[in-house]
C-alpha cells in the first residue's frame, strides 16, 4: 500500500521545514523539494496534497521564484502560506503589489465566510504576519474567506480545486490554532490519513548505516548532548564496535562538563570513547577573534582536524558521525534557506575533510530526537538534556575568548541551571543559560564603588527551537539567581533578563 505523501515546495526563508515538522506531528508523511524541482520528478511522486512554504521574495520582484503552472494540473489539495500564496495568486492571473502598510508580528483573524481550513478556529485567533504586500486583484476562481485589520484578504479558496492560499503563518508557535488550520488542511480538505510514525525509524537507520559502513571503521564527535548522543546511540547498535566516540574537551564546556559525559558513555554505556584534552589548542586558535561567524568556522574545523588525527591513531577511518538535526541544516542556508547562523555541524567543515559523514538524524527535529532516543533506551538525563550548541561557550562570550572569561561564564551559568533545576522548572523550559555579554557596568558592593561586569540570562520556551517565547521565570527564583550570581562571581556586580521571543531574536546571543 502506497504511504501518503504531502510534497512540500521551498520558496527559501526559514519557513518550509517548520511546516514539514507540523505536517509530521499529524503523522502525516511529507518530503520537501526546491521550488525549482523538475515537475516530471514531482508528478512521479504522485503527491496526494501540495503546500507551499513561505519565503523572503515578492512574486512582483523580476527574478522572484517561481513554478511549473502543470503542478495545478495535478489536481490535488494546494495550500499556499505567505509567499506561497502569491505563487497561487500568480498562476490564476491576480495580482499583488507592495503594501502601504507592512504587517509583522501578531494579527487578529475575521473570518468572511466559514471553510474547511478555519472549522474549530474563532474570530479574534491570533495569526503571525509577516509580509510587505497585498492581493489587490483576487486570482480567478478564488474567493476571499478572512481578513485582518490591516490585510482585506488574509485567507482564499477555490472551492472547485481544493486550493487554499493564506497571507499568514500556520506552523510558527504565534498562530495560537496553526495547529488546527494545518490540521484541517490535511485531514478536512485533502483527506488524508494519519500512517506515518517514528517507530520504524531506528530500524531502517540501522539497515542502512550497516550497508553503507559494511566492515569499516568509524568515528562519532560525540558532545554528550541529545543530538550526538542519539547519533552514536542509532550508529553503535548497527555496527558495535567499529564505532569509536571521540569526545573533544575544547575548554567552552559547562561546568564539569567534562566528567559528565565520560562517566555516561565509557562507564554506563560501555561505547569506546576516546577523551581529547584539547583545551589549550583551542584556545590559541580563538585568540583575539571576536566575529561570531569566526568563531563558529574555526571550532567546526578544528573539531575535525582533532578527529582526523584521533583517527589517524585508529588505523584507517573511512566515517565520521555527526549529530546534525533539521534546525542546524536550515539555520546554516541550506537549499533555499537564507544564512541566519553557521552550525559547526554544517559551515564549519573544511573542504579537505577526509571521512565520509553519517548525519543518522538530519531530517529530524529535536523533540523527535528526543522520541527516538527514549525508543533506544539512552537515560533521561541525557535525553532530557536542554540543548548545548558545538561551540560552546564562545558564543555565549561576547567578543574575545579568554581562560578567565569562560571560568566566570562557567559558574554563572551553573548557578542559573541549578536554580532553575531547584525550583522544578528545568523540564518547562527549552533552555536556559547565561551570556557574557561585554558590558561593563558601575556598582556598589560593601562601602566601594565597583565597574565589573554584567552577565544576561537567557531562558526560553520552544518545541523545535524554530521560534520561541522567553519564559517566564517567577521573580522570587529570578532574583535569587540574581542574588548567587552577583555574591558568588568575582568580578560582577550587575544581572539582566532577556526577555526577546524568537522571531525576531535568535535564541543564541550570536
Amino acid at each position: 500500500m502506497k504511504r501518503q505523501l504531502v510534497l512540500i515546495y521551498d520558496f527559501g526563508g526559514q519557513t518550509a521545514k517548520l511546516i514539514a515538522r507540523r505536517v509530521r506531528e499529524q503523522h502525516v508523511y511529507c518530503e520537501i523539494v526546491p521550488f525549482d524541482v523538475d515537475f516530471n520528478r514531482v508528478k512521479a511522486k504522485k503527491p496526494d496534497a501540495i503546500i507551499f512554504s513561505g519565503g523572503p521574495n515578492s512574486i512582483y520582484d523580476k527574478n522572484a521564484p517561481r513554478i511549473s503552472k502543470e503542478v495545478f494540473e495535478l489536481g490535488v489539495p494546494i495550500l499556499g502560506i505567505c509567499y506561497g500564496m502569491q505563487i497561487i495568486t500568480d498562476a490564476y492571473d491576480g495580482e499583488v503589489q507592495r503594501s502601504q502598510k507592512r504587517e509583522y508580528g501578531l494579527a487578529k483573524l475575521e473570518k468572511i465566510e466559514e471553510s474547511a481550513l478555519f472549522e474549530g478556529v474563532s474570530d479574534d485567533t491570533s495569526l503571525w504576519m509577516s509580509h510587505g504586500d497585498s492581493l489587490i486583484t483576487m486570482p480567478k476562481g478564488f474567493k476571499e474567506i478572512a481578513k485582518t485589520e490591516n490585510t482585506p484578504v488574509a485567507a482564499f479558496v477555490n472551492k472547485d480545486e481544493s486550493i487554499y492560499g493564506v497571507q499568514f503563518h500556520p506552523e510558527v508557535e504565534h498562530t495560537v490554532k496553526g495547529r488546527e488550520i494545518i490540521s484541517n488542511f490535511l485531514f478536512k480538505v485533502a483527506k488524508l490519513s494519519a500512517d506515518w510514525q517514528l517507530d520504524s525509524f531506528i530500524d531502517e537507520q540501522v539497515n542502512k548505516i550497516r550497508n553503507l559502513v559494511g566492515d569499516k571503521k568509524v568515528v562519532c564527535g560525540l558532545s554528550g548532548g541529545v543530538d550526538s548522543s542519539v547519533a552514536a546511540t542509532i550508529v553503535h547498535k548497527a555496527i558495535g564496535d567499529q564505532l569509536t566516540c571521540i569526545f573533544v574537551n575544547h575548554g567552552l564546556l559547562r561546568k564539569d562538563e567534562a566528567e559528565q559525559v565520560i562517566e555516561t558513555f565509557d562507564r554506563q554505556m560501555g561505547m569506546k570513547l576516546v577523551y581529547a584534552d584539547e583545551r589549550n589548542r583551542f584556545m590559541t586558535k580563538l585568540a583575539g577573534i571576536t566575529d561570531p561567524e569566526t568563531k563558529r568556522k574555526i571550532i567546526g574545523e578544528e573539531f575535525i582536524r582533532v578527529f582526523e588525527e584521533e583517527a589517524n591513531k585508529l588505523g584507517k577511518v573511512d566515517f565520521l558521525v555527526q549529530g546534525t538535526i533539521y534546525p542546524d541544516v536550515i539555520e546554516s542556508g541550506t537549499n533555499t534557506a537564507a544564512l541566519i547562523k553557521s552550525h559547526h555541524n554544517v559551515g564549519g567543515l573544511p573542504e579537505d575533510l577526509e571521512f565520509s559523514l553519517i548525519e543518522p538524524l538530519r531530517e529530524l527535529f529535536k523533540d523527535e530526537v528526543r522520541l527516538v532516543g527514549s525508543e533506544l533506551g539512552i537515560p533521561d538525563e541525557i535525553i532530557k538534556r536542554q540543548p548545548f550548541p558545538g561551540p560552546g561557550l564562545a558564543i555565549r562570550i561576547i567578543g574575545d575568548i579568554t581562560e578567565e572569561k569562560v571560568a566566570l561564564l562557567q559558574k554563572a551559568d551553573a548557578i542559573f541551571r541549578e536554580e532553575i533545576d531547584i525550583a522544578g522548572l528545568y523540564d518547562d523550559i527549552w533552555q536556559a543559560f547565561a551570556v557574557l555579554p561585554g558590558v561593563r557596568s558601575v556598582g556598589v558592593m560593601g562601602d566601594e564603588r565597583t565597574y565589573s561586569d554584567l552577565i544576561a540570562l537567557r531562558a526560553v520556551a520552544s518545541t523545535d527551537a524554530m521560534t520561541a517565547d522567553w519564559a517566564r521565570i517567577p521573580f522570587d527564583v529570578l532574583a535569587k539567581v540574581s542574588s548567587r550570581i552577583v555574591n558568588e562571581v568575582d568580578g560582577v556586580n550587575r544581572v539582566v533578563y532577556d526577555i526577546t521571543n524568537k522571531p525576531p531574536a535568535t535564541i543564541e546571543w550570536e
